[in-house]
């Protein structure tokens, strides 16, 4: 992997994280463009880890809340909503690994999401902000997050979708689906230490994976400040059109044998 192309997965990463597009489809497709298919889940656990510093750094005031009064009621949303996907990643991380490798089913994953988003313009604006969300709200909207374990699943567009059902108000249902995300992704970069401690990783560039987690990082940063705004007044359809063309795309194209 070369400089120029860490950045351009760097970018696809810290973009489509937070722009409800799944990040984990379209890097499963820029690194098969770029022949990088032996990098797979550690490149995208360190472009993760990207996304990760950008939330870190958007959500810096919140978290040093948490960390002087860890036992607050944020901490019990959190972890009551990051438990579905704690259950689905315990119990199919395996099955859906060899999915997520093969790429067999992203088509119609991305048609999925699509769906959602599609249907997130027809649920009425709610007025519940973050501090009106009840535990079984945060566990709600986590068991959307939980099927974001396929990997054209956008998880962010599968949160919002699910907080919008919850009544929460367009603006606060973008802040909290992203802050839901923390927990979620730094697990995946923590799970991902067992490689790093066997070996098991491929053999890139430090230069070329700082350059793409560093991109990851800058362009999550004005993805996440993007989409709270984003969501508050403009339409998901944009997006849902936009996965729904992916997908019939790579369809065809697998249908025909070239993809």
């Amino acid at each position: 992997m070369d400089w120029l192309q860490a950045i351009i997965l760097g970018i696809i990463q810290g973009l489509t994280e937070f722009i409800p597009i799944s990040s984990t489809g379209h890097l499963y497709l820029g690194r098969n463009f770029f022949g990088l298919e032996e990098a797979g889940l550690f490149l995208d656990t360190m472009l993760h880890l990207g996304t990760l510093i950008a939330l870190v750094v958007f959500y810096k005031d919140i978290l040093l809340k948490l960390i002087k009064n860890p036992f607050s009621r944020i901490t019990a949303l959190l972890v009551i909503g990051t438990i579905p996907a704690v259950i689905a990643g315990v119990l199919f991380s395996d099955y859906f690994d060899s999915i997520s490798k093969s790429g067999v089913t992203i088509g119609w994953e991305f048609l999925i999401t699509g769906a959602f988003l599609w249907f997130a313009d027809s649920i009425k604006n709610g007025a519940k902000k973050v501090e009106d969300i009840s535990l079984f709200d945060s566990f709600f909207i986590g068991s959307f997050q939980a099927f974001a374990i396929f990997p054209a699943i956008s998880r962010s567009g599968m949160t919002i979708v699910g907080a919008l059902m919850r009544k929460m108000d367009k603006e606060a249902a973008a802040y909290f689906s992203f802050l839901l995300s923390i927990p979620a992704i730094c697990g995946g970069v923590i799970f991902q230490l067992k490689d790093i401690a066997s070996g098991n990783v491929p053999q890139i560039s430090l230069t070329s994976m700082f350059i793409a987690t560093l991109a990851s990082a800058i362009f999550g940063y004005i993805a996440v400040k993007f989409m709270i705004s984003f969501v508050k007044n403009k339409s998901l359809k944009l997006f849902a059109v936009y996965v729904w063309i992916l997908g019939v795309v790579i369809i065809v194209l697998q249908q025909m044998g070239t993809f």
